[in-house]
């Protein structure tokens, strides 16, 4: 059958319609409920012990929206739509960012490591290295200069260990301030003279314009392993903490039920806010999560607690929602409902 003119042109415009329904990319990101993946098969300690229960590492979905998905989000719950700027920093790519959410994911998983095997009387030695610049914002005086891979161990005449004293010491300087960045690549060491600039119209703070993490080389026995494939971000960083130190003792600190939670941790065991925690709310009670972790925040309002609690609280959840400041908090919570 011979097609007319007029019909070809229609089917290419409905064939061009679809496609920019279904693929055209709008500038905007949607954020909704992940999963809440029992965390026994991620994490591996060499002879750890089982339990009876499960830790769960909770995510929060997203992709770049299409108008089907804008949508969507528009009628589904639980889904929130934000400008794309607000989702990846100004001047960084989208490839890039995933890069440093995925090495934020291995300092997290580092400083979780550190946590348990500390809390747990393990042997744990840790040997610190520089700070890694995982990305150099565009536009900013380290654009050009540094890149991604760069090992900075010094600081005009200061040596940097971890990036905490990068921080504090360019703190201590002015915009338009000079500094020289010692800093190691493929192997050999070199110099560059970088000057500070504000680095945004909101606040005083004067930078260079990097993504940094804390270059540690921690090594523990017994021996651990992590397989959390493409997830990134900070966030499970509790989660992995309680893991670790369940394997690594005797006693079944699940108690037999499911425990879900959220909260980037840092080495000394404080929990930290996150993003996105009314949509792991929503995951953790489709997974079946009986205890659910929250940042507290010391109490303040607004906290990734609060917004927990109320998300529960409208989902008309069982599940018991727990407010922490601390690993330590943590593990007492669980002792106390397990005994």
């Amino acid at each position: 059958m011979r097609l007319s003119k007029q019909r070809v042109i229609g089917i290419l415009v409905v064939i061009l319609i679809v496609y920019l329904l279904g693929a055209y990319q709008l500038p905007y990101y949607i954020q909704k409920p992940g999963g809440a993946d029992a965390l026994d098969p991620i994490v591996e300690v060499e002879n750890g012990y089982s339990s009876e229960g499960d830790m769960h590492l909770v995510t929060v979905s997203g992709m770049q929206a299409t108008p089907i998905l804008y949508a969507a989000a528009l009628l589904l719950p639980h889904q929130e739509i934000l400008p794309i700027d607000q989702v990846f920093p100004e001047g960084m790519s989208q490839e890039d960012y995933m890069a440093a959410q995925l090495q934020v994911m291995e300092s997290s998983q580092e400083a979780a490591t550190v946590v348990a095997y500390e809390s747990a009387g393990k042997d744990i030695n840790i040997n610190y290295r520089g700070v890694y610049v995982v990305a150099t914002v565009d536009g900013l005086p380290a654009d050009g200069k540094l890149e991604s891979g760069d090992r900075i161990i010094g600081i005009d005449d200061a040596k940097v260990k971890e990036s905490q004293d990068l921080i504090e010491y360019i703190d201590g300087n002015e915009a338009g301030d000079t500094v020289t960045i010692t800093y190691e690549r493929d192997d050999e060491e070199h110099t560059v003279d970088i000057e500070l600039e504000r680095l945004d119209d909101q606040s005083d703070r004067v930078g260079i314009g990097i993504n940094l993490v804390t270059d540690r080389e921690v090594t523990v026995d017994p021996e651990i392993k992590f397989s959390s494939g493409g997830i990134g971000g900070p966030s499970a960083g509790l989660m992995f903490s309680l893991e670790i130190f369940d394997q690594l003792t005797k006693e079944d600190l699940t108690g037999g039920k499911q425990i879900g939670g959220t909260g980037e941790i840092d080495y000394d065991g404080n929990v930290h806010r996150i993003g996105g925690i009314d949509k792991k709310v929503v995951a953790s009670d489709k997974e079946g999560v009986d205890i659910f972790f929250a940042p507290n925040e010391d109490g303040r309002e607004g906290s990734n607690y609060q917004v927990a609690l109320e998300t529960a609280e409208r989902i008309g959840t069982d599940m018991k929602i727990v407010p922490v400041d601390t690993f330590e908090d943590a593990v007492e919570y669980l002792e106390s409902v397990a005994n």
